[in-house]
């Protein structure tokens, strides 16, 4: 299909909106790879404006960059863990796109935390003063320290790593992954008041993030500009019993599409309730932050399901689309979609389609699994025709697009070959 480091065969189990070890590795190294770049190109742009920059910002950009570079060597592993997580993405889309002067360098002060995130991981040594100008210190994918007097003092001993607020007694201690003897240990063993941690949602790594500062635009998600639901408002206990029992019902309808959307995802962040009342859960994906699902809470473990699925799978084409372009950009084009009232410009074609596959396939499974449950079987019933004719009317659409590149024909046109299958099934059936 394409010259791009992702083999032919990976594609085409991707197009088919199949789980695939091999696919999300390659997604990942893609992902990666690019995290990398955005690193690099912010660390081109502080290099080329050094002189604009206060004496104090530059050093600290330099001393945390420092840090970064340190813990990296200790063990790449770990600290690529932190720079792939979502809010890491997003962040580096923020304060690139950030205009010179004050919104720039507060951005930049963000990195301290990434780089004490990757320490911890790296069990890296740490010492010293960080200044916080929104008096509190974001350590992706673990938590957040608030420090009321605007500085955190930082100091370590074999594997853990203490950090406190610069005048009251506010802290926390955290100890590095390689030094916890337990399984699935959390990585805070000592903390006083200030101190928030991630919380882990069940059955997987999945983090529930309401701390992040970049989980959310400032300009919101959807048509209504929904922000993130703050902690204590995220209703983590909630959260909590319908993930696990969408987890359940996935397993049971589909136990590889279960294990892959735990692959895929990394955190999902609570988004405040409407002001409107009824209706289906908002969610959504973010492009600069891949692995994340931004939602509000679902009304029951059955539409939590669906709206995972569908997230994954507009993850993945995110990530793949940054590996081998599937469309050209600004075609301008808007054509009618069954899935949603306005019109839609091609990449939203694509994006749509290739997620209602995925819920096709889905409903297909559930309709025929031997251990599905009832009320999901019938559900089933009533979906997957609908969902069936909504994806080949899109698919028609996207193949008759001269906007898609070459890979992108090609997936379109595998998407299709199992489009077909699933109407051809479901004709035996009837």
């Amino acid at each position: 299909m394409t010259l791009a480091p992702v083999p032919s065969e990976v594609l085409t189990e991707l197009a088919r909106t199949q789980p695939s070890p091999t696919g999300t590795a390659a997604l990942r190294a893609g992902l990666h790879a690019r995290r990398l770049l955005l690193l690099k190109s912010l660390l081109v742009r502080v290099e080329q404006r050094s002189a604009l920059l206060p004496s104090a910002v530059r050093q600290r950009f330099k001393r945390d960059w420092a840090l970064l570079e340190r813990a990296e060597r200790a063990d790449a592993a770990a600290v690529r863990d932190v720079v792939d997580y979502p809010m890491t993405g997003a962040w580096l889309a923020e304060a690139l796109a950030a205009p010179e002067g004050p919104a720039f360098e507060r951005h930049l002060a963000h990195l301290g935390g990434v780089a004490v995130a990757a320490a911890v991981r790296a069990g890296c040594r740490v010492g010293g003063t960080l200044m916080l100008p929104n008096r509190a210190l974001t350590l992706p994918g673990l938590g957040m320290l608030r420090c009321p007097s605007g500085s955190a003092r930082l100091s370590s001993r074999a594997g853990v790593v203490r950090i406190t607020d610069g005048v009251s007694s506010g802290g926390v201690e955290l100890l590095s992954p390689a030094f916890r003897p337990e399984p699935g240990r959390p990585p805070s063993v000592g903390g006083g008041t200030g101190w928030s941690a991630l919380r882990t949602l069940p059955g997987g790594s999945v983090v529930l993030d309401d701390l992040d500062p970049y989980r959310v635009s400032p300009r919101g998600i959807g048509p209504a500009a929904l922000p993130a639901a703050e902690r204590p408002h995220s209703a983590h206990g909630l959260w909590a019993q319908r993930w696990r029992e969408a987890h359940e019902l996935l397993s049971a309808t589909h136990p590889g599409r279960a294990t892959e959307t735990m692959a895929v995802l990394r955190a999902v962040v609570p988004l405040a309730p409407s002001e409107s009342t009824g209706g289906t859960a908002m969610s959504a994906t973010l492009r600069a932050a891949p692995g994340a699902v931004l939602a509000q809470l679902p009304a029951d473990a059955p539409e939590l399901t669906e709206s995972l699925v569908h997230e994954a799978h507009h993850n993945k084409l995110a990530s793949l689309h940054e590996l081998v372009p599937l469309f050209r950009p600004d075609g301008g084009t808007l054509h009618r979609v069954g899935w949603r009232p306005d019109p839609r410009p091609i990449p939203g074609v694509f994006q749509g389609a290739y997620a209602h596959l995925a819920l096709t396939d889905l409903w297909w499974r559930a309709w025929n699994g031997p251990v599905t449950p009832g009320e999901w079987r019938r559900r089933a019933a009533d979906q997957f025709e609908s969902y069936r004719d909504r994806v080949g009317q899109a698919l028609s659409i996207l193949l008759e697009s001269d906007e898609l590149t070459f890979a992108g024909r090609e997936f379109v046109r595998e998407m299709g070959r199992y489009h077909a299958s699933l109407g051809v099934a479901a004709r035996i059936r009837g």
